[in-house]
């Protein structure tokens, strides 16, 4: 038993820091009055959150390198602390994004890659796989509980015990940090910081773009940004497209700039020549799509739930918690199948468990979710969820060698936050785009007064704003509309939330789908082992 100590010490640094980014989602109202903000600051908050993670994660794991792994994951633990401690005594909004998005975002930076590689450099064989696992269970825990903690402690205490709870578990962490062994040698190297501008520039810009698109837009305009009091929209395109070209521009001259120092015999931040290597450029791939599929599934799930059926926080956790439970239970599930089955069949198993569950929710969208159908469609795709994570921290890590670890460790973090921004963006659009559409055309089909329909289709130009359908008989009766055309407005506004998440569930089902083409480099043979350092 003692030979798990590291992995639960990992484990619950891996908890705090994968819940910090769903529990504050369902509390963001509460908090909002609190510290007497707006939703639009707290959104700002959450959104920095992870462009800091975005930014500096490559360089966090080089970090870890200079220093030390656990020394990088102990220095990371303390920062992550202090952080949760000014977020839970933020007396207003400027406090909470200095200790929630820059502090601890900052602190998450040397956890995340530091948890990956000290998991490789403590494990071997078939614990290594076995801890893996466990790591991706606790993940995919983090993110089904967060909004069933939140929700709990907001409704029953106050929003800051969640953060208080952070600090504490995290000083735990930090006195037991010593049972873990760093067995990978610190590197001497000078650190190069253009390379460190590229990156984290490059993937601000990409990550940014994705996440404010579903207000901004893809390439056609939505709603244009006013900056300075000048409307912001180069050539008559949205802003997100040129935010993410100039990010993947970026990215190329990070790509070139890591090459030449590799000629110049100076160390790169990153070695590019690693996604060479089929299973790990497979690996993070497959990773980067769970990612895609679980934020989509958080965004558009709990909006309905919240937005369309009325449910509190706690309500919308306790819909969402088969997903938890499953998630937990085939991570140990899919340990156990890597003894007959190579780490590719299991991965494509929970693929197609994937795209079975997506088809169960869509067939669960109904105008009150059918209790029965939608918690087996959520269990299902925890089911899917447990089986990737059970094999995809372990084949990414077996790709490289010792030393290269973790550097693969900051890879994992950052292709996690692109594939959460672009499954937050991808879903959010699609959303908010079948709303609009849906909302538009029942109005136009209605017999509601001509004057309204113009007034709505107007109004839906560029956009529908997603609001709570209780509201929407108030916001038509100011409007000036009689109570019974108000009431007629708002079930056509209810009917158009389910189409738009009917619309969002096929989405999901794409998503799953495409991901199978990135699983063909996923090792075929069963045992999976490290890369000699010749290799």
């Amino acid at each position: 038993m003692r030979r798990w100590n590291v992995v639960i010490v990992l484990g619950c640094a891996q908890f705090v820091m994968v819940l910090d980014g769903t529990v504050m989602n369902v509390s963001i109202s509460t908090v909002v009055v609190d510290l007497d903000t707006t939703v639009a600051a707290m959104q700002g908050a959450i959104t920095f959150y992870t462009l800091t993670m975005a930014a500096f994660m490559l360089l966090g794991a080089k970090l870890g390198d200079v220093w030390g792994r656990r020394r990088a994951f102990v220095i990371g633990s303390c920062v992550y602390a202090v952080g949760s401690l000014v977020t839970a005594l933020s007396p207003n909004v400027q406090m909470l994004f200095l200790g929630w998005s820059v502090i601890e975002g900052l602190g998450a930076v040397l956890v995340i890659p530091a948890i990956a590689a000290l998991v490789a450099d403590n494990y071997q064989g078939r614990d290594r796989v076995t801890a893996f696992a466990v790591i991706g269970a606790v993940s995919g825990a983090a993110v089904a509980a967060g909004p069933l903690i939140g929700g709990f402690v907001t409704t029953y205490f106050d929003w800051r015990y969640v953060f208080v709870a952070e600090v504490v578990i995290m000083i735990v962490v930090v006195l037991c940090a010593r049972v873990i062994t760093d067995a990978t040698p610190r590197t001497s190297i000078c650190i190069d910081l253009l390379s460190v501008g590229l990156s984290s520039a490059g993937l601000v810009a990409v990550v940014f773009g994705m996440l404010q698109s579903k207000i901004w837009g893809w390439i056609v305009p939505l709603r244009i940004p006013v900056i300075g009091g000048v409307a912001v929209a180069p050539l008559g395109i949205s802003l997100t497209a040129w935010l993410m070209v100039v990010g993947v521009l970026l990215i190329a001259l990070f790509i070139v700039r890591q090459r030449r120092l590799v000629r110049l015999g100076r160390p790169p931040l990153v070695n590019v020549e690693m996604f060479g290597i089929s299973s790990l450029r497979s690996g993070l791939s497959v990773l980067g799509a769970q990612y895609a599929v679980t934020a989509g599934l958080f965004f558009m799930v709990p909006v309905y739930l919240q937005m369309t059926l009325g449910l509190d926080a706690l309500e919308t956790g306790i819909k969402i918690f088969p997903l938890s439970v499953a998630l937990v239970l085939f991570s140990i599930v899919g340990t156990g199948l890597s003894k007959r089955m190579s780490p590719r069949t299991i991965v494509r198993i929970g693929q197609l468990l994937l795209v079975f569950s997506s088809l169960v929710l869509l067939g669960s969208a109904t105008s009150d979710l059918r209790s029965g159908l939608f918690a087996a469609g959520m269990f299902l795709s925890g089911a899917a969820l447990g089986l990737l994570a059970s094999q995809l921290g372990n084949v990414n890590m077996s790709s490289v060698s010792a030393k290269e670890t973790s550097e693969v460790g900051g890879l994992q973090g950052v292709f996690q936050n692109l594939g959460s921004s672009l499954g937050t963006a991808l879903i959010g659009s699609i959303l908010i785009g079948a709303l609009s559409t849906s909302f538009a055309s029942g109005v136009a089909e209605s017999d509601l007064p001509a004057e309204t329909q113009t007034q709505v289709s107007a109004s839906t130009e560029h956009g529908v704003t997603i609001v709570p359908a209780t509201d929407v008989p108030k916001i038509a009766e100011a409007a000036g509309l009689s109570e019974d055309d108000a009431d007629q407005l708002a079930q056509i506004y209810r009917d158009s939330q389910l189409s738009s998440l009917r619309v969002a569930f096929f989405g999901l089902i794409i998503i799953s789908l495409l991901a199978l083409f990135f699983s063909r480099g996923i090792p075929s043979e069963i045992e999976v082992r490290r890369r000699t350092e010749a290799a």
